[in-house]
């Protein structure tokens, strides 16, 4: 049954902010947080864009009950549900900036939909997590490796996020950005925290990619432990319309740990 648009934008606790009657920016957030994983971002656009934050169903303020497991167990819902927020607010010739697995739904999407884009910033974006070794695409992590993560997440949400909240955000950033990473992880439910990872860390939209007729800005921070600088080439070789930046930043978080440089990137490509 298709939602009506209010319900839509409860659905996803949909906020607007930004200069009226500007260009739109949709933002599109990863795994383990919400859409204030943008706060750091936001005040450097916010007088060129108007602003579209949500969050995904599960996250942050959306509506929790309406998460179900079964439909939240593969991509596609998440880019449905990214659709309808879209189409929700009669959104047209958007910037969708989208972080991380963020970045996979914003791929997916553009595939469907491309009518409703502009352009996209992909954030630390990966078509896929997993190494592959039958055709040499070294996405950072091994098998064993997502293994490893998803048993430990299993075991202990808790133990988990306290461990992994470094590795996302990079040792080189202020304790602070490690502490609301772990805050972020632990603020989930733990049934959509097992879900989500899943969803993230086993996706792959590499076969999507020469579909894409969206230009796209790849958004490559210079020290990421889960999207490294080949995971950027491979990209901006395979999506048309790329074009490949990578910051000064490290970690997987530009939007937080670097928000200023992210911002001007973002402003630059906009204004080409």
């Amino acid at each position: 049954m298709r939602l009506q648009s209010q319900d839509v934008l409860a659905l996803n606790n949909v906020r607007i902010v930004g200069r009226e009657g500007a260009p739109v920016v949709l933002m599109v957030h990863g795994f383990g947080c919400d859409q204030t994983m943008y706060s750091r971002l936001v005040p450097y656009l916010d007088d060129t864009f108007r602003i579209v934050l949500f969050d995904h169903v599960g996250s942050g303020g959306s509506d929790v009950d309406a998460y179900d497991p079964a439909a939240y167990g593969t991509l596609d819902r998440y880019v449905t549900d990214l659709l309808e927020v879209c189409d929700a607010l009669a959104l047209a010739d958007v910037t969708v900036v989208a972080h991380s697995i963020g970045a996979m739904m914003a791929i997916a999407a553009a595939v469907r939909r491309p009518d409703l884009m502009r352009r996209m910033v992909l954030l630390a974006p990966s078509p896929s997590y997993l190494d592959d070794e039958a055709t040499g695409y070294v996405g950072g992590l091994s098998s064993l490796d997502v293994d490893d993560l998803l048993a430990s997440l299993d075991d202990n949400h808790m133990a988990w996020a306290s461990a992994m909240a470094p590795v996302v955000m990079g040792a080189d950033n202020p304790a602070e950005l490690n502490d609301e990473m772990e805050d972020n992880f632990c603020r989930v439910d733990p049934r959509v925290m097992r879900t989500f990872a899943r969803v993230t860390f086993l996706s792959d939209v590499r076969d999507l990619l020469p579909s894409v007729s969206v230009p796209s800005l790849i958004v490559q921070c210079s020290n990421d432990a889960l999207a490294p600088l080949s995971v950027g080439t491979y990209l901006d070789a395979h999506l048309p319309q790329s074009t490949l930046l990578v910051l000064t930043a490290s970690g997987h978080v530009p939007q937080a740990s670097a928000p200023d440089e992210t911002a001007r990137a973002i402003l630059a490509y906009t204004a080409a």
